[in-house]
């Protein structure tokens, strides 16, 4: 199983950036997909999640700001960006979940700086 997450960057406060990750090695459209963040000294925690069944929820500190949303055809779960602000820098990280099967990208950093 290989989840790769990609689309990370450094970026000005207020813009904007689309992480992807692609799945192989699972039938991508049985898992739930998340997208978490660990930022230095933090815990990891939950940024948004879709469920196989396209339902969505976000932290309430992306809400209204983060989009999450999967392609089923690529295998691919997206998170698009919008208005960054400094405190979202953090490692992003992509996870499957199904029951006890759960996977782990191997994370693709954020930096929002002027």
């Amino acid at each position: 199983v290989q989840l790769q997450a990609s689309g990370g960057g450094l970026v000005q406060p207020g813009g904007s950036l689309r992480l992807s990750c692609a799945a192989s090695g699972i039938i991508f459209s049985w898992y739930d997909m998340n997208w978490y963040r660990q930022a230095p000294g933090k815990e990891r925690e939950l940024v948004a999640g879709i469920r196989k069944g396209g339902q969505t929820n976000y932290a309430d500190s992306v809400q209204g700001r983060f989009t999450i949303s999967r392609t089923n055809t690529n295998n691919s779960v997206y998170l698009q960006m919008n208005m960054l602000k400094p405190e979202d820098t953090a490692v992003y990280y992509c996870r499957a979940d199904r029951g006890r099967s759960i996977y782990w990208g191997q994370g693709t950093q954020v930096t929002v700086s002027s």
